[in-house]
């Protein structure tokens, strides 16, 4: 078992990278891109929803949402607490999502296209299990 971080570490860092590359022609690196997921997965979301599922701290998160919503990517409105905002994806960010979600799907067929499907569900759970450990 010994090397598994490791094994995973070396794993990491290219695929950020292959990620950033492929999110590049959308003025998106894999940072905002969390942020158009959950978006996405939750329809609409605080800072604080987003800090906390991925223990991120919610200065980082605000930097990301103004990025987005630069771009014109996510729209922010008021939420039911005066001190919360909603935010959600914009009509262009349901595109840009489905275009990105597209070309990352096509690359993690890619990349595991060799890998037989259990082999792939077993570390996909391995993967929850430490994470869970770890928080």
């Amino acid at each position: 078992m010994q090397g598994f971080f490791r094994q995973y570490l070396l794993v990491y860092r290219p695929l950020i990278q292959t990620l950033n590359d492929l999110l590049h022609p959308f003025n998106l690196s894999y940072s905002l891109w969390q942020v158009m997921v959950y978006l996405h997965e939750h329809e609409q979301a605080s800072l604080v929803e987003i800090s906390t599922h991925y223990g991120i701290e919610k200065p980082a998160i605000t930097r990301r949402v103004q990025r987005l919503e630069e771009l014109g990517y996510i729209t922010i409105a008021q939420g039911t607490d005066r001190r919360e905002k909603a935010i959600a994806l914009s009509s262009q960010g349901h595109g840009v999502y489905a275009q990105c979600r597209q070309r990352i799907s096509a690359l993690e067929r890619r990349v595991t296209a060799d890998i037989a499907a259990a082999r792939l569900e077993q570390t996909a759970a391995v993967l929850q299990q430490i994470r869970e450990n770890l928080i």
